[in-house]
């Protein structure tokens, strides 16, 4: 019975930590983007942030570019779209 009841526990552990994990969102075509004009930056030294995709259910909504303050010893490095076989997915961009 101590088996039984060790082998469940673990089961469902183990379940709730691949129930949470991310998976991406694949689509058939690349959305387009809006055209955007660059702004002069608020401030010295901001740095631009381009448009990014983010998903919600099986689809991707478009967050508007903007400028932020830069952070020590690292560089923006953009999004793009990836091909994969199931089709497009979004590469967000991140802090190098």
């Amino acid at each position: 019975m101590k088996t039984l009841w060790k082998s469940l526990t673990m089961m469902s552990i183990g379940a709730l930590l691949l129930s949470s994990c991310a998976s991406e969102v694949a689509v058939t075509e690349q959305p387009m983007a809006p055209v955007v004009v660059q702004t002069a930056p608020p401030y010295p030294g901001a740095v631009w942030i381009g448009g990014e995709w983010h998903p919600r259910g099986r689809q991707y909504y478009y967050v508007q570019p903007h400028y932020v303050r830069p952070r020590p010893s690292r560089t923006w490095q953009q999004g793009y779209w990836r091909s994969t076989p199931r089709g497009h997915v979004w590469q967000r961009g991140h802090w190098r």
